[in-house]
């Protein structure tokens, strides 16, 4: 079982990247973690999560399964969603977060 201070850290570093990656996003707690909306107040915007877990944190995207993950860092098998499970702060830049908000970002941006 992992460290509640430890996910803790998980989310704000992860929170701190969504921030850089989309300043303007907004942070709503809604189904037990946190969805980030794209803009603010609107909820069909919403293009990823974080959620700890027991074990992990996890980053979920609303449209993974549309990002080009060529080293299949991304898990789930559904039509849509993707996530990316985090067990250490290192994980964050081991596991390309920064980079799979971006194409998520971008993704959403044209699908809107």
């Amino acid at each position: 079982m992992m460290e509640e201070s430890e996910k803790a850290k998980i989310v704000a570093q992860l929170k701190a990247v969504v921030a850089k990656v989309e300043p303007a996003a907004a942070c709503v707690t809604k189904y037990g973690g946190t969805m980030i909306e794209r803009v603010p107040g609107q909820p069909k915007s919403q293009f990823c999560g974080i959620f700890a877990y027991k074990d992990h944190v996890s980053l979920e995207f609303t449209n993974g399964a549309q990002l080009d993950d060529p080293e299949r860092v991304l898990e789930g098998g559904g039509k849509h969603r993707r996530h990316i499970k985090l067990a250490s702060l290192a994980d964050i830049v081991d596991k390309r977060c920064e980079d799979f908000l971006r194409q998520t970002r971008d993704l959403e941006a044209n699908l809107s």
